[in-house]
């Protein structure tokens, strides 16, 4: 494992609320084998998934997501076509069929997810560009891959931060990613992916240490009420920032602003949610310092290596 790898302090055990209310567990076990049909579906399209529509692959995607129990919600719009880097903090799986779900793109995937059985071949399948993290000179040849992709006119989709957090702490933005939306000279688009349950931030989705996918899975099909927040900031305008560094500074800005200054949540066909409003000095818990004592010390160390910029 690499020094300069991404990674959360967050844990199952540490982060990860279990008293959630749960829901009957012949209704789960629906939900699992809807979810395993639907992504098998999927799977089985993927030699000719270049050419379904734009539209059938984001009804496939909410398809996922509600197949799970989840309510979906959607504010915001994005750029439905032309070259556009997506970025998003990253709490879960169910990330990137929200992703899909507001513009279909290229995901960039570490490198292992080669190997999963069924979501490595979907995620082959669907065109998807690999970053081998354990090898700090690939970097440039990833971003150059990424680069060429958003010239032809596609969308691209990046989980920036390098690691899944739980939600309640949140990593920042590494830069190299961004660097391929200035050599291309296309916008980004910010994406603040937020998960709730009776109105307040939950942390089951959350896919993190030593989890395994399956465990992810039937905690989500198992929680009762989940939504799904998907927030589409503004678009960042290509040539309005001189270098990834400050370009990366707008777009984690562009993520956490939005549900800092809301007092609710807008549903779309749906009435509003009330939710805490959240405050930047809002009381933390002693695992929110943990967490946010091990960030500070990793982001140190990071920015006093070479591949901070990374």
């Amino acid at each position: 494992m690499s020094g300069w790898l991404p990674s959360a302090p967050c844990t199952p055990r540490a982060c990860i609320d279990s008293k959630g209310s749960v829901t009957a567990v012949p209704r789960a076990v629906l939900r699992l084998v809807t979810v395993l049909v639907v992504v098998a579906a999927g799977a089985a399209l993927t030699p000719v998934g270049a050419r379904i529509p734009a539209r059938a692959v984001r009804w496939w995607c909410r398809t996922i997501v509600r197949s799970a129990g989840i309510r979906l919600r959607i504010t915001g719009t994005t750029t439905p076509t032309g070259g556009l880097l997506l970025v998003a903090n990253h709490i879960s799986w169910l990330d990137i069929p929200l992703l899909a779900a507001v513009r279909p793109a290229r995901m960039l995937a570490k490198a292992e997810i080669r190997h999963w059985p069924v979501a490595g071949t979907l995620t082959a399948g669907s065109g998807a560009l690999f970053i081998d993290r354990d090898r700090l000179r690939a970097l440039p040849e990833t971003v150059a891959s990424i680069a060429g992709a958003l010239r032809a006119g596609g969308a691209v989709a990046v989980f920036p931060e390098g690691s899944t957090w739980c939600g309640r702490a949140q990593g920042h933005f590494r830069r190299a990613v961004f660097q391929a939306a200035l050599d291309a000279g296309v916008p980004v688009q910010p994406v603040g992916l937020h998960y709730t349950t009776d109105g307040t931030a939950s942390t089951a989705p959350a896919f993190v240490g030593s989890d395994s996918l399956l465990t992810s899975v039937w905690r989500v099909v198992s929680t009762r009420g989940l939504v799904a927040e998907v927030e589409v900031g503004e678009t960042i305008a290509a040539g309005s920032h001189p270098d990834r560094r400050s370009l990366a500074y707008a777009a984690q800005a562009g993520v956490t602003a939005q549900p800092q200054h809301q007092d609710h949540w807008t549903s779309v066909a749906q009435a509003p949610v009330k939710i805490r409003r959240t405050a930047r000095r809002r009381p933390v818990s002693v695992a929110s310092m943990r967490i946010i004592r091990h960030t500070g010390t990793a982001t140190a160390r990071a920015t006093s290596s070479p591949a901070a910029d990374a």
